[in-house]
């Protein structure tokens, strides 16, 4: 009797990591394939609707300072060893990492046991996690062209297979977005919980400054942090803007699949959802990411005209008034951003990513 291969997939503790895991995690389980997941406790509560047989919860840390080093040292060493008993046990074929502390101890403990493995790189910009393993592992695979950070060993064998998004959005793929013409101009305002305030206090400030003629158009849905809520639908209410303003949408498909233009951050998922989406949008970049990789990661569309960037240093309600305008005014120009954003989408993601994971375990 042939038991099905499994396959150990290693994230960290955030949803940017995550998702794309879970996005993998079903389309191998759909090949046949079982699933283990191995993340710590703060990935946990990622992790609910995971389609994993099982959870290896691996001790890792990050530290700094002399002692922080060292306790983290100490927990990524016992995260390892977990890790090479319960591969032992579960007979791990292939180990795949999406970055993050977390996945370390899976890796190195794969890497020991000369287990095939691959790593998957979110952002435009190499993160440290992966840095450090990329020149170890058997495949690198990268959601972006651009990969900055890798060294010329490692990005000459990188491997672009896109960044998966989850099944709802991929959907959004096959149908066409559709103009506003003369009816209600609808703009989806997300990532209002990171470095929020700018987002969720200046977004309603410059649509209120819009000329009258586009500002009577408006449908507005917007994410927005708790502590900005009334404020913003204050904003909204007194320039007569019809807005629905809330701190998270969970229908985002359907959301996105109305909108006629995004304003948001440049995270990965994002830059790829909208890509996917066919979806004009104005970017403002998390100024605090790492290696500034969210302005890299805008340049997929910014490359291509599908996106206009505000850096955050440059973000006033005028700046941002002249760009809403800037798009809206000019309907070709909205259908040329969706077209483009649409040729540089890679919807099946998940399944290129699946494939390599098949080559790679051979």
């Amino acid at each position: 009797m042939t038991t099905a291969k499994l396959c150990v997939v290693a994230a960290g503790g955030t949803g940017g990591h995550m998702f794309p895991a879970e996005a993998l995690a079903r389309e191998m389980a759909s090949r046949g394939w079982r699933v283990v997941l191995a993340t710590d406790h703060r990935g946990e509560q990622y992790a609910h609707a995971f389609p994993a047989e099982e959870r290896l919860a691996l001790d890792a840390a990050t530290g700094s300072g002399p002692i922080g080093l060292l306790k983290a040292g100490v927990a990524i060493v016992r995260g390892v060893q977990q890790a090479r008993s319960a591969f032992n046990r579960l007979d791990a074929q292939v180990v795949v990492g999406f970055g993050g502390y977390p996945s370390a101890p899976a890796l190195v403990a794969a890497i020991l046991q000369k287990r095939p493995t691959l790593i998957h790189e979110q952002n435009a910009v190499l993160g440290r996690t992966n840095r450090a393993l990329a020149p170890h592992v058997r495949t690198v695979a990268s959601s972006f062209p651009t990969l900055e950070r890798a060294g010329p060993a490692v990005k000459s064998r990188a491997l672009v297979v896109g960044a998966p998004v989850r099944a709802d959005i991929r959907a959004l793929f096959d149908r066409a977005w559709a103009p506003p013409g003369d009816g209600p101009i609808n703009i989806l305002v997300t990532g209002g919980s990171q470095g929020a305030r700018l987002l969720s206090e200046t977004t309603p400030r410059a649509l209120a400054a819009l000329p009258d003629a586009i500002k009577r158009r408006l449908k507005v849905q917007q994410q927005s942090r708790p502590e900005t809520l009334d404020t913003s639908r204050q904003i909204y209410l007194d320039a007569g803007i019809e807005a629905e303003v809330a701190p998270f949408f969970r229908d985002m498909a359907t959301r996105l699949s109305a909108a006629h233009l995004v304003i948001g951050r440049a995270g990965a998922s994002t830059c790829a959802e909208l890509a996917v989406a066919a979806m004009p949008s104005i970017l403002i970049p998390l100024k605090i990411a790492t290696d500034d990789h969210q302005r890299l990661n805008a340049k997929l569309l910014t490359d291509v005209s599908a996106a206009e960037v505000i850096l955050e240093d440059d973000v006033t309600v005028e700046a941002m008034a002249a760009a809403v305008a800037g798009v809206l005014a000019d309907p070709a120009r909205l259908a040329a951003m969706s077209a483009a954003a649409r040729s540089v989408a890679i919807p099946d993601a998940a399944e290129r990513l699946a494939d390599l994971v098949e080559a790679t375990a051979g």
